[in-house]
């Protein structure tokens, strides 16, 4: 098998655009700017689910560091946010419960 090839965002934008301009001939794109068919159709669906944003190459990124590109992610993020804070809030309840708890036993000692 061959080596994938690097591309940056622009280069993946052209040959997605190229693609649909051609009834979305996948094997054509493939061949013509040297990457494979699945990947030139991967792009293609993307695309079309996120625009642009879509073709962003987001790997070695942790998920709430980018700004999310879909009304999904946008609630996943949201979510995970709420999560962390309700845990967060747990831990200082339990923490204050503890503290109660020790001065109650030091007073009746």
């Amino acid at each position: 098998m061959k080596k994938a090839r690097q591309t940056t965002l622009e280069e993946r934008i052209e040959i997605v655009q190229y693609c649909l301009d051609h009834d979305r001939n996948y094997g054509e794109a493939a061949i013509r700017y040297e990457c494979s068919y699945q990947q030139v159709r991967n792009w293609v669906i993307k695309y079309d689910a996120m625009g642009k944003s879509g073709l962003e190459d987001r790997r070695g990124h942790r998920a709430g560091t980018e700004p999310s590109r879909t009304p999904e992610e946008e609630l996943r993020d949201r979510i995970a946010q709420l999560e962390r804070q309700n845990r967060d809030l747990r831990m200082e309840n339990d923490l204050l419960k503890k503290l109660r708890e020790l001065k109650m036993k030091d007073r009746s000692l």
